[in-house]
């Protein structure tokens, strides 16, 4: 596992937090894994969920409390990656602002490069 920076994905302190509070209840892993899939609408699509511990190879970000790994192969799109979380009724939860993405689809969850 070999560290990363903020320059490879950062989280703000209110996606740090509801990351920490969804950590707590779910108790499936003190480590949020960001990853890029193939699919979605734009041809690739951020995951996320927790794991108990990083695989060989992951990158290792500490970003707003939370330690977030990356495999190497994901780095490459997430570069300069903000994540962000909003509680708002319409267009709340996390949302991603990657500087790589040419287009991106309306629920924000599918990009293309």
């Amino acid at each position: 596992m070999r560290e990363g920076n903020e320059k490879l994905i950062l989280l703000t302190a209110s996606a740090g937090a509801k990351a920490q509070a969804l950590m707590t209840r779910e108790k499936s892993g003190d480590f949020l894994r960001v990853a890029i899939t193939g699919g979605g609408c734009n041809g690739l699509s951020y995951k996320m969920r927790f794991v108990p511990e990083p695989k060989r190879g992951d990158i290792l970000v500490a970003t707003a409390g939370v330690r977030v790994v990356v495999d190497s192969k994901s780095a490459l799109y997430l570069k300069g990656t903000h994540l962000d979380y909003s509680s708002a009724m319409v267009a709340g939860g996390f949302k991603f602002s990657n500087p790589n993405a040419k287009a991106s689809c309306s629920c924000g969850e599918s990009f293309s490069v």
